[in-house]
């Protein structure tokens, strides 16, 4: 003999108990695979991204530099910013600039603006990429002290 269980109550799907509408809880994928890991440990050097890796090249270089100008430099604001701004500063004629620097100005500190995307470019592989940007932060940085890049750095544009 067969015994008849009810079935547990059915909810619409969309609406709380009340009728109002419910927040959908996903604990899966669309496929039902459930959520996944991280692609790359984070112990092996491919998990920090292009822009970190970018980040820590120009703070190496400007850790260089403060070495040699840390009194010249004090309050210096460096970034970085993916690519430059579509209006060109009146100084710049052609070509994609690969930084910038600006004096201080109605109390705003004097900065240093590295453009990664355009440096990037530039770079043939990673030691070349140190170089440039080491290079083009010591342009910009003589252009903001008002003297050549060789007395910034001896060793400016050096081919090793």
């Amino acid at each position: 003999m067969s015994r008849w269980l009810p079935s547990p109550p059915r909810r619409v799907p969309g609406r709380s108990r009340g009728g109002a509408p419910a927040s959908p809880v996903r604990r899966r994928d669309r496929r039902g695979r459930g959520l996944r890991g991280p692609l790359l440990p984070p112990d092996l050097p491919a998990y920090r991204t292009r822009a970190e890796r970018f980040d820590d090249l120009v703070l190496d270089a400007v850790e260089e530099l403060e070495q040699r100008w840390a009194r010249q430099l004090e309050g210096t604001e460096f970034a970085v910013e993916d690519v430059p701004p579509s209006n060109p500063a009146p100084w710049e004629h052609g070509g994609v600039p690969l930084g910038r620097c600006f004096p201080a100005d109605a109390g705003q500190p004097p900065r240093v603006v590295l453009y990664r995307r355009p440096v990037e470019a530039r770079a043939h592989d990673h030691a070349d990429l140190a170089d440039l940007v080491h290079d083009v932060l010591v342009e910009q940085v003589a252009h903001l002290l008002g003297r050549s890049p060789e007395d910034i750095d001896p060793g400016y544009g050096a081919v090793d």
